[in-house]
């Protein structure tokens, strides 16, 4: 069978991008080197939020928060989805400053947005500690269980449109289709690079680089949090310049667990658990939550998350090679922008307007061909 598209990974955008293009009636092959959702997508904590590091962040995850929410009432019960809000949490009077700023932003654009004096902070999260400024609530933010949700992706479309082929590595494009390492070819008019970080090991010119993390679980502990809290100092950790960094980050599961993150590591390859940015990690948590150290932990992993040089992710037709499409870079936003990447990807491929400006976000924008005029 030769195919429409192939996509090149079985994580929650590629899966979001056949969910998409089944839809509009293209034969679809999704290839994953592994099983679904087993790399980039499982070192994630499923936070579906807006974010305003930039205007193109806030479009794309604005605009993907919307498409979440739009299909989030079908969502069966083990994808967790649960409208939680997030609590932006600000330790000084100088992370208030930014409270204010985060909410005059959000507000102008319309997204709803509340600050939070200390008074009101503790009465929303009586388990942080005394003596923080306040914060800002985002309340229309939510939460997904994120493995469920990429193989809900898959499993509705599932049929003689789609097929999901798993454990077979693809080592190269083709006019013709893709490669696979045995040497055979699947044939596909389009393709379309979904790998996370993998996706550099196919078109070398896209500019990703691995930012490994570190993911806590605990035990169910009801109501210890009802919100995903974040300290603002986390916006500084995430573009910190370091190697290493980290930041308070807890959400609350519909499993009534704590999921506890964030650490931030360049070029570290090793899987295993680094236990001197795990110790950091977790006496960050406590600083904001004492009581964390009573609860017991249930599991530690760790993950690689594919980051770009402007924080933003490749959504759109390479500029250098024929019929090919990326959908990859998302860093610790792919669960999030995952919907709206595929939206915005399937216009491009139809070759009609998006709701939102997808200039930002195409794989032209660090390549030499972009420079001397390219017609992306």
């Amino acid at each position: 069978m030769t195919y429409d598209i192939a996509i090149i990974g079985a994580g929650i955008v590629g899966a979001a991008c056949a969910m998409r293009l089944a839809k509009e009636g293209f034969k679809v092959a999704v290839i994953e080197a592994n099983e679904i959702a087993s790399g980039s997508t499982a070192a994630g904590m499923g936070h579906i939020v807006v974010m305003d590091d930039s205007e193109a962040q806030f479009s794309l995850t604005n605009f993907s928060q919307k498409l979440w929410n739009e299909i989030s009432a079908q969502l069966p019960l083990d994808c967790e989805y649960e409208n939680c809000g997030t609590i932006w949490v600000a330790a000084n009077g100088e992370e208030m400053q930014e409270a204010r700023r985060k909410k005059h932003f959000y507000g102008s654009r319309g997204v709803e947005a509340e600050i939070l004096d200390e008074k009101s902070l503790r009465e929303a999260e009586p388990n942080l500690r005394e003596g923080l400024a306040g914060g800002l609530l985002v309340p229309n933010d939510s939460v997904v269980y994120q493995l469920c949700a990429t193989r809900y992706f898959l499993e509705t479309t599932l049929s003689n449109n789609v097929r999901l082929i798993e454990n077979t590595c693809v080592t190269g494009i083709t006019g013709a289709g893709v490669k696979f390492a045995n040497g055979d070819l699947l044939k596909a008019e389009k393709v379309i690079i979904a790998g996370g970080f993998w996706s550099r090991e196919l078109i070398q010119d896209l500019k990703i680089v691995r930012r490994k993390g570190h993911l806590v679980i605990t035990e169910r502990y009801p109501n210890f949090v009802k919100h995903q809290l974040v300290e603002l100092g986390y916006l500084k950790s995430a573009h910190s310049s370091e190697t290493e960094s980290v930041a308070f980050n807890i959400q609350p599961r519909m499993t009534e667990q704590l999921l506890i993150g964030s650490s931030r590591q360049f070029g570290n390859q090793n899987k295993e658990i680094d236990y001197k940015i795990l110790k950091q990690m977790m006496e960050r948590a406590f600083e904001f939550i004492p009581k964390l150290r009573e609860l017991s932990a249930l599991r530690i992993w760790t993950g690689f998350r594919p980051a770009t040089p402007d924080n933003l992710p490749y959504i759109g037709a390479h500029p250098r090679i024929k019929n090919t499409y990326v959908a990859a870079g998302h860093e610790g936003l792919g669960i999030t922008t995952s919907l709206g990447s595929a939206e915005i990807l399937t216009d491009e491929i139809l070759g009609r307007k998006s709701e939102i400006d997808r200039k930002p976000y195409s794989p032209a924008r660090f390549s030499s061909v972009n420079k001397v005029g390219s017609n992306l």
